[in-house]
């Protein structure tokens, strides 16, 4: 069975988050058409939620985020 994609804003994010080379804000807009802000923020409520991000640098494409570790069970428990 192939992979489906991301339906929402929230998926498709988190897909690109969790790829290799992870994704910039930049990155992040266009997949979404969020302002650069909103995407601040998603990150942001993302890290609430458990998310653990890497953050490098891509020469002149600047900052990458990349999620290295999701929620625990402890942390979706606390949060349902």
């Amino acid at each position: 069975m192939a992979k489906s994609n991301p339906q929402t804003k929230s998926a498709k994010v988190i897909a690109l988050l969790e790829r290799g080379k992870g994704a910039s804000i930049d990155e992040i807009c266009k997949a979404t058409n969020w302002k650069p802000h909103s995407v601040r923020a998603f990150l942001t409520g993302l890290r609430k939620k458990g998310f653990v991000f890497a953050r490098e640098q891509r020469g002149d494409e600047g900052t990458a985020y990349r999620i290295t570790e999701g929620p625990s069970k402890d942390d979706k428990a606390s949060a349902s």
